[in-house]
């Protein structure tokens, strides 16, 4: 469980990081005149946006299942998928953030979210097998 605790931790800084993150860059663009709203693909303020969207799309409910999950399953089962599932996530954040245009993924980008989508499914998976 305490594993769990400590990437539910992580995983909530990182949303907090990444909020706080567009409301820097909000200011920077606001004061240089440009625009709140963003359309652009190479916009640093729209990469924030998308990079903070994008962790609460899914943080949340890997968040509830890294806590069931960590508290009814065995260690062996619950450490690596909560882990996995941390590390994607902080992955895909860092890839999104330093990718030099929001709509051409890497590899990388790919591999981070796919890591989120295989760890989610294996977390609510192993939830399952704890009835």
């Amino acid at each position: 469980m305490t594993t769990a605790i400590i990437c539910t931790a992580i995983l909530s800084a990182m949303v907090f990081l990444l909020g706080f993150n567009v409301s820097r860059l909000r200011g920077v663009t606001g004061k240089a005149g440009g625009s709140q709203l963003p359309t652009d693909p190479t916009s640093p303020l729209l990469i924030a946006i998308r990079a903070h969207g994008n962790a609460t799309e899914y943080v949340p409910t890997l968040i509830v299942l890294f806590l069931l999950v960590g508290a009814r399953s065995p260690a062996a089962v619950a450490i690596p998928l909560i882990v996995g599932g941390t590390v994607a996530r902080v992955l895909h954040a860092y890839n999104m953030l330093t990718t030099k245009r929001l709509w051409r993924a890497t590899r990388r980008h790919y591999f981070s979210a796919f890591g989120t989508y295989a760890f989610g499914v294996a977390l609510a998976v192993a939830l399952l097998f704890t009835l």
